[in-house]
């Protein structure tokens, strides 16, 4: 068959989780034996969130590609523990870039430029892009933004043609809103949704679907009255109640019969019934943990959790194969010093030391390195991690006290962090890290071979900064083992500690790779560290 179009909008407020309901569906859709993907349409001007500070719009998600993509692509992978990649996230500003440097190049045989229809034609092409490839079944589009805004017209407006380009049948669209609850009046109120639904279909676009986010059950007259005020069948009218867990919510949509009505929508013959065995086994193993360990967090954007939410999932993930509740404390690195380490990591079972970039907090990141290297603490170290755990050991055990990084010291004698080669002649700052996916190959016998089982892996990248070789005799004389390296380039991309109970750091970024029916193995090691830790 042809592939079929879900187009999700959201209204009313922001953050009501179209990319939860967008992978959930996925999900349910997979589950019954489809081939799907999804993709996110971003409505600001940027070419990709990797200029953008973690605290503006959360972390940067990386794709095997190299792709500096939107955090939503993280939730898209987790849940259906496919690849995404550079056609899964465009933004405003790729498209009206790529309209740009088409009219420069005269393109458009003198025409005038306009939203429409060239760049709304872009956009059309962009959202179809997937579904010509011939491999999927589904393609579905989450619009990111809320109904209204100046910034998402011209998605809504190619939605809004496609609606009547596409084969009837081919495509629908689901508006995601939100019901809320007046605890004085003690009501809940549908106007939002109604002037919601209104908006959208104002912008032309005419939704089949209209899944309510809400913190109480809907009843059945509430959902006659939202489907009568917003023109959908009263079957149509979804509840989305506040979850335990995002992970519950395939199992909810489930119960609302949201993936059986998609299919009948789009005219999908011979559906199987969803199998959701492992994602149940998973789920229950969450929800029942037998002990709890205590993971310190250090990092440099702790105020938002968003901006490590990979980490975050990646510890849920590993808890749950590990058969325990994973409590994550977070410490800004910036309040770290030599003399209040011990006071904020004495208690923790194991401690991780975050990515980031920058110098603000990274002497407190040393600090706790050196804290938790001295103290048998299991630790890992992701990617500034691993660079502050590299200088640290130069500091404190090879003597160097003037080593750092040149990205804290540029001038410093011993730079055991340096600028990669190929970044010293880069300027321009978007999309030119080291970025993507690469191969990394094990140390036979070291812990890192036998934490993954394999002599080869591959793990995704995004940095500028590496471990300087100049300095790797000295290392492995001191006793930091380099277990992982890039066999094309040299690249360590891993370090770690003989005799330490768990001590070990990449260049990588494992979390990107986790997924709750596959953990990833560094975070399944480490947590079970922890674990032995908190009984010794």
């Amino acid at each position: 068959m042809s592939a079929k179009f879900v187009f999700i909008t959201g209204g009313v407020v922001s953050s009501l989780g179209k990319g939860i309901i967008a992978a959930s569906l996925a999900k349910l859709l997979q589950a019954r034996g489809l081939r799907v993907t999804i993709q996110k349409f971003d409505p600001y001007i940027n070419i990709d969130p990797g200029t953008l500070n973690p605290y503006e719009h959360g972390e940067c998600f990386v794709t095997d590609d190299g792709a500096e993509t939107d955090l939503d692509l993280g939730h898209y992978e987790r849940f259906l523990g496919v690849p995404t990649s550079q056609a899964n996230n465009v933004t405003t500003g790729r498209v009206y870039y790529t309209v740009i440097k088409r009219e420069r190049e005269g393109a458009y045989l003198g025409k005038t430029v306009q939203i429409v229809p060239h760049i709304t034609d872009e956009i059309k092409r962009r959202m179809l892009l997937l579904g010509q490839s011939g491999d999927y079944d589904v393609v579905l589009t989450e619009i990111g933004g809320t109904v209204g805004d100046m910034e998402s017209q011209p998605f809504l407006e190619a939605v809004r043609q496609l609606q009547w380009e596409l084969p009837e049948g081919d495509c629908m669209c689901i508006h995601l809103t939100l019901v809320p609850y007046l605890s004085a009046a003690k009501e809940i109120k549908t106007k939002p949704t109604q002037h919601s639904v209104q908006m959208l279909q104002h912008s032309g676009v005419m939704p089949d679907v209209i899944v309510c986010r809400t913190e109480h059950p809907l009843g059945e007259n509430l959902r006659r009255k939202i489907a009568l005020f917003c023109n959908v069948k009263p079957g149509h009218v979804i509840e989305s109640i506040d979850a335990w867990s995002i992970y519950q919510v395939p199992l909810n949509m489930h119960a609302e019969h949201l993936d059986e009505l998609v299919v009948r929508q789009l005219g999908i013959e011979n559906f199987n019934a969803p199998d959701l065995t492992r994602w149940k086994a998973f789920l229950e193993n969450l929800r029942n943990p037998k002990s709890t360990v205590n993971i310190g967090l250090v990092g440099k954007y702790v105020a938002l959790q968003d901006a490590y939410k990979s980490i975050q999932e990646s510890f849920v993930h590993a808890g749950a194969a590990c058969g325990c509740k994973v409590k994550v404390h977070l410490f800004l690195s910036d309040d770290i010093t030599a003399e209040n380490v011990a006071g904020k990591l004495a208690d923790m079972d194991g401690v991780l030391v975050a990515p980031g970039f920058g110098e603000r907090g990274l002497e407190g990141k040393i600090h706790a390195v050196r804290y938790v290297r001295e103290n048998g603490i299991p630790f890992l170290g992701i990617c500034l991690g691993m660079q502050m755990c590299v200088v640290e050991y130069a500091r404190n055990v090879l003597g160097w006290a003037d080593a750092s990084s040149t990205e804290l010291n540029p001038n410093t004698p011993h730079p055991v962090i340096d600028l990669m080669e190929e970044q010293k002649k880069t300027t321009v700052k978007g999309g030119t890290m080291r970025l993507g996916a690469y191969e990394c190959k094990l140390k036979k016998g070291s812990l890192a071979h036998h934490i993954y089982g394999a002599e080869l892996i591959r793990e995704r990248h995004r940095h500028r900064y590496e471990f300087n070789e100049k300095y790797a005799e000295d290392f492995a004389k001191g006793g930091l083992v380099a277990s992982g390296i890039n066999p094309s380039t040299g690249l360590v991309e891993i370090v770690e500690l003989p005799g330490h109970p768990f001590f070990i750091a990449s260049q990588f970024h494992p979390e990107y790779k986790s997924t709750p029916e596959n953990p990833h193995p560094l975070f399944k090691a480490f947590i079970q560290a922890a674990k032995e830790n908190q009984k010794a």
